[in-house]
């Protein structure tokens, strides 16, 4: 059986999925389509159920629950992981209200993160998250949101820390920062659903286990070529939680969804967000 997947080029996403992409584990049959895209390509093919199973932020998830189940395996979450936003020069956090900000996509984790701890701040303009250090340095906006393997090299091109948003929610929520999980079609059957979940932990044990195996698909589509930025890369966000959430991964994202039906974003899931 063949099912449409999804996922970035950035090396956490590569570094997961290039055992049951190529066959280096048993895939219970299955194969897959690959499609690559940046978050927010991602996140507008999930809008449009493009794709059977596909990378996700949860903010994005949080309007998709009613046409995709979340896997327990896949997710990235950590702690001192989470967005930053970036300038050329200090800015007083008071005065952020009414600056322009990049950001990496409106449905983006990042996104709902600047809104909660910013809730004031209008002024953004969604743009691809590769090239959002350099609108803040040729002086597109006044600041940016940057994510993926851009939080280790913002400093080597001059720009400064404003805030690191996942140190804020940790601070806030006592708990790890949920950026995205892999979700499937709810339309399969729970069976179906069941093996793509066992097949991806398959894959990410694999991955972590023969750390090496990976690294030619992953150089290979990574943004920052530095080996070093692309272990530090998939450290930060390839970790337990990725194999499985656990209780306390999916009481991270339960909160997180609890969060955005208390500000209004979203209405109170009528099921249960996880595959079973």
């Amino acid at each position: 059986m063949k099912l449409t997947l999804g996922y970035s080029p950035c090396p956490n996403d590569t570094f997961i999925f290039d055992a049951m992409i190529h066959h280096r584990i048993d895939t219970e049959g299955l194969e897959f389509e690959v499609h690559l895209g940046d978050v927010e390509q991602l996140n507008q093919k999930a809008f449009a159920n493009e794709l059977n199973i596909t990378k996700l932020s949860y903010h994005a998830y949080a309007y998709l629950i009613s046409d995709y189940a979340l896997l327990t395996s896949g997710s990235a979450l950590g702690n001192n992981c989470g967005p930053l936003l970036i300038a050329k020069s200090a800015i007083p956090k008071e005065d952020l209200d009414t600056k322009t900000i990049a950001i990496p996509g409106k449905y983006t984790t990042a996104n709902f993160l600047l809104s909660l701890a910013f809730p004031e701040a209008q002024q953004k303009q969604e743009t691809l998250f590769s090239t959002i250090e350099e609108q803040v340095i040729n002086g597109s906006v006044d600041a940016g949101l940057i994510i993926h393997e851009n939080r280790f090299t913002y400093q080597d091109k001059g720009l400064v820390k404003l805030i690191d948003l996942g140190e804020w929610w940790e601070e806030t929520t006592q708990l790890p920062i949920p950026l995205g999980g892999i979700v499937v079609q709810r339309s399969f059957s729970l069976e179906l659903q069941q093996k793509i979940n066992r097949v991806l932990r398959r894959s990410i044990e694999f991955a972590f286990q023969n750390p090496k195996v990976s690294l030619p698909y992953v150089c290979a589509h990574a943004q920052e070529m530095d080996l070093a930025v692309i272990q530090q890369h998939i450290g930060l966000y390839v970790n337990d939680f990725s194999v499985d959430l656990g209780t306390k991964g999916k009481a991270a994202i339960q909160y997180l969804f609890d969060t955005a039906v208390q500000v209004g974003l979203i209405k109170k899931p009528a099921i249960d967000i996880f595959v079973a």
